[in-house]
């Protein structure tokens, strides 16, 4: 890993700085499980419910990994300080229930960090299904809400993780790219550009500010720190955050540069699509890796619709954090001041979802 004294002036050599050809062509980022790791996780499963623990405070302790929890500390660490992402593929689904395969999800990322909330309501565990929300047009709604293409962006917390319980009709794809990697390649064609990424751009909060706190904040696209080359970007919240009056304007060279970097996350040789199948379980870098979904068409029936699990992670093993990140945090401690535990009927909590 290379850092100058300007280190935003210097490529960033580093694995997270991948290209989509290369991972086209190596696809070891597939973790494939095989019979004896999905008994495993059955046993586990049924450990867990005996000893009567569920989600939120379920640990690693409570779902014992004899042969698997090495290997999924070895993800954790790629995730975290390599590639940046990694697609667990094999886990039989068959007759569970969803609380019963989001416990293994849960136990499985228990294996790799600590659970947090994800928004105001406390949830711990995310439904990432289509509630009939459009984010576009309504500030208070996410995009994981609808079944609308979603831009690149990033989360919270150090990993981002998904699991496939079912699958649209079609659509739905997941993208991601390397944040590293449009990095450089911006350093090398727009090098005029790069300090307008380092300067502050401001941050829709989209109603779940913390007590006390701005309905936004700020902070730079890309940030080093402590060796790390963060990245924050999300630019639906960057252009809502235009409907507070007292913020200052997007200039016309910030305007540029999320440009460009929407042009590079279309670029077909800078990001990777893959399709979630049922069981499949992604976990990407909320620092290095920035992910979309392509538009999708549901099923008519409910109980055949795309549905996913989410989960942020955090590691305990990135630090110390960019200002910037410190202050979102803030907002995400307060969230978890009322955790909740997941509760599969929607239909229950579909007024609750929209914030």
């Amino acid at each position: 890993m290379t850092l100058a004294s300007k280190p935003h002036r210097t490529l960033y050599q580093h694995p997270s700085a991948w290209t989509a050809a290369q991972m086209r062509a190596h696809e070891d980022w597939i973790v494939r499980l095989d019979d004896q790791d999905n008994a495993e996780l059955l046993t586990a499963l049924a450990y867990a419910k005996a000893r009567g623990m569920g989600i939120p405070m379920l640990t690693s302790a409570d779902f014992p990994l004899p042969r698997l929890a090495a290997r999924v500390r070895a993800l954790r660490d790629e995730i975290v300080n390599g590639r940046g992402f990694v697609l667990v593929r094999g886990f039989r689904l068959e007759e569970l229930p969803a609380s019963d395969a989001a416990l293994v999800y849960w136990g499985i990322g228990s294996h790799m960090g600590r659970g947090c909330a994800q928004n105001a309501q406390g949830d711990m565990l995310g439904h990432v299904t289509d509630i009939g929300q459009n984010f576009l047009t309504n500030p208070n709604a996410r995009g994981y809400q609808s079944r609308l293409m979603l831009p690149f962006h990033n989360d919270t917390q150090d990993i981002v993780g998904l699991m496939c319980l079912s699958t649209a009709r079609s659509g739905g794809e997941s993208r991601i790219v390397s944040s590293t990697a449009i990095h450089n390649v911006i350093l090398e064609r727009r090098p005029d550009l790069i300090d307008t990424m380092y300067e502050p751009f401001p941050m829709d909060r989209r109603g779940e500010a913390a007590p006390g706190r701005k309905p936004w904040y700020f902070g730079p696209l890309f940030e080093p720190v402590g060796g790390r080359l963060f990245c924050r970007y999300n630019r639906t919240y960057i252009e809502s955050s235009m409907r507070f009056e007292e913020l200052p304007r997007l200039t016309t060279q910030q305007i540029e540069v999320l440009d460009l970097v929407d042009a590079l996350c279309e670029d077909p040789d800078m990001s990777l699509t893959m399709e979630l199948m049922k069981g499949d379980m992604q976990f990407i870098s909320n620092y290095t890796v920035l992910h979309s979904r392509t538009a999708y068409v549901d099923w008519d029936k409910s109980e055949r619709r795309r549905y996913l699990l989410r989960l942020w992670l955090d590691t305990g093993l990135v630090h110390p954090l960019p200002v910037s990140w410190q202050e979102r945090y803030a907002d995400t401690r307060a969230w978890a001041q009322n955790p909740q535990a997941p509760i599969f009927d929607l239909s229950a909590r579909r007024n609750d979802l929209v914030h």
